[in-house]
């Protein structure tokens, strides 16, 4: 297996349109092959981005979260599933019966099955902004972010959205088997800002604290030369 199909690297698509989108995963040339569409990219691209990748042989990481009732949330992942997404993301916090119907509606697309990961606590909020959320006595972030993850197992999800902070206990949580997809992932050496991530870390910090999957945006695409980054990212997980 190559570098870059072995590689636990999704590029993020974090871009204003889709040319922009097209034009970075052009730029990168081969070196990566998983990329993240998130909700502010979809919703100006629609779906043919996400066919578009789909069919150029590319792992699309759709990040729109959903977070509705079970029937929506299911007829949203089947839509998804239609379109060639490889892996997708549900909010954990949506509950037993909905994070259910996603593993469920997973399977009736025409295409092969996505993965579907559900979200824990977004990376962008640190203990006391999950403090003010959750209400008074609330659980900590960790206990709180190992809650949620546990629902997603017993519902027979593929894994979880986490922070590197959290991904040690995770996986000691959900065994060897469950994805563990981290964003909020800077290398060391990147002059990119954190794009509003609260808790961060390099590519080595959350390899070694257990993540399966990293999901790197500015630190690659606003480099002058983004294929140079990903190629020093990748060189850096291999000597890991």
């Amino acid at each position: 297996m190559d570098r870059v199909s072995a590689s636990p690297v999704i590029v993020a698509l974090d871009h204003a349109d889709p040319g922009a989108a097209r034009a970075c995963v052009e730029r990168l040339d081969g070196a990566a092959r998983r990329f993240k569409v998130g909700s502010a990219l979809f919703t100006r691209s629609g779906p043919a981005l996400v066919q578009e990748l789909a069919a150029a042989g590319l792992d699309v990481f759709l990040d729109l979260k959903f977070h509705d009732t079970p029937a929506t949330v299911a007829g949203a992942v089947a839509a998804a599933a239609d379109l060639g997404a490889w892996l997708l993301t549900v909010h954990a916090s949506g509950g037993p019966a909905m994070l259910e119907a996603a593993r469920e509606a997973a399977a009736r697309g025409s295409g092969p099955r996505p993965l579907v990961v559900a979200v824990t606590i977004l990376t962008s909020l640190d203990a006391a902004a999950h403090a003010r959320i959750a209400g008074p006595g609330a659980q900590p972030l960790e206990d709180a972010a190992l809650a949620l993850a546990a629902m997603a197992r017993e519902a027979g999800l593929d894994g979880v959205v986490a922070s590197a902070r959290e991904a040690r206990a995770l996986r000691a949580a959900l065994g060897p088997e469950a994805l563990i997809v981290v964003p909020g992932i800077r290398p060391a050496w990147s002059a990119s800002d954190h794009a509003g991530q609260a808790r961060t870390a390099t590519p080595a910090e959350a390899l070694a604290g257990g993540a399966s999957h990293l999901v790197l945006g500015r630190a690659v695409t606003a480099a002058d030369d983004p294929r140079a980054a990903l190629e020093r990212v990748l060189a850096e997980i291999a000597a890991a």
